[in-house]
């Protein structure tokens, strides 16, 4: 992740706004304003009407990674207590999907530590990462699926996490069963598990599996993610959702002896 730097200084930050801006200047000891052209012209001497033009994807780059911390930490937040099981989860979110390096994992950490102590809904931070990603539902797949494996890392999801999530799955404008199958995921793995991922249901006969396979396959190829200029994370992300993809279908396959 390249713009860290930029992040850490507030070259990116500047404009953000929202409440995630809000965590943001709060994780990094500073304010964030729109209207500071001074400010951001002492970091290469962009106006703002530059920085908009040039620096988008790191913007929403950004966002993804404030708004994931952010909801995460909501997340874990909503019995009262967060576990050493959900710190681990989340940890190997750092490690295993994003893969970030040591800066970028601090300023995870400090986002996630303001937002767990801010006054801000997850609902606000859920509704402003849905306008930056709307056009892009598998980005909008991959977070929801995130927050449940952090919900259920300490070995069930309670009823305030579940509609967190479920509120967050409608607003995305995912349907109930959409919802249902991603949850369907962090029950016990079996079979159902592996229709879940294919968003199929262990009743559908082999045609209609055979298609949602290619469907999915299409949609989360590597070098279709890559062609859309998404940054490295939603890369990574995407790869992570292909891999699962084939295993399922190799699961199913095996059972049904395709």
């Amino acid at each position: 992740m390249g713009w860290i730097g930029k992040l850490i200084g507030g070259t990116i930050g500047l404009g953000l706004g929202g409440p995630l801006g809000a965590i943001l200047g709060a994780a990094l000891g500073h304010r964030f304003d729109k209207s500071d052209e001074k400010y951001l012209e002492g970091f290469g001497g962009k106006k703002s009407s530059d920085f908009y033009n040039t620096e988008a994807t790191q913007q929403k780059e950004m966002i993804f990674f404030v708004a994931a911390f952010s909801m995460l930490a909501k997340i874990a937040k909503a019995d009262g207590q967060i576990t050493d099981s959900e710190i681990k989860a989340v940890e190997d979110f750092m490690d295993n999907d994003l893969k970030l390096d040591s800066s970028s994992k601090n300023a995870a950490i400090n986002i996630f530590r303001a937002a767990r102590h801010s006054s801000e809904s997850f609902e606000s931070f859920s509704r402003q990462f849905y306008d930056a990603f709307k056009d892009q539902e598998q980005i909008l797949e991959l977070m929801i699926d995130v927050l449940f494996r952090v919900a259920s890392s300490d070995g069930s999801i309670i009823l305030d996490e579940e509609i967190l999530i479920k509120n967050t799955s409608l607003l995305f404008g995912f349907s109930d069963a959409k919802f249902n199958s991603i949850k369907s995921k962090y029950s016990k793995i079996n079979s159902s598990h592996y229709y879940a991922v294919l968003n199929c249901s262990p009743s559908d006969d082999t045609a209609h599996i055979k298609k949602q396979y290619r469907k999915l396959v299409s949609e989360y190829h590597p070098d279709k993610i890559v062609s859309k200029g998404l940054p490295d994370e939603f890369v990574e992300l995407a790869n992570e959702k292909f891999r699962e993809i084939q295993e399922a279908y190799e699961a199913v396959s095996k059972e049904r002896n395709l």
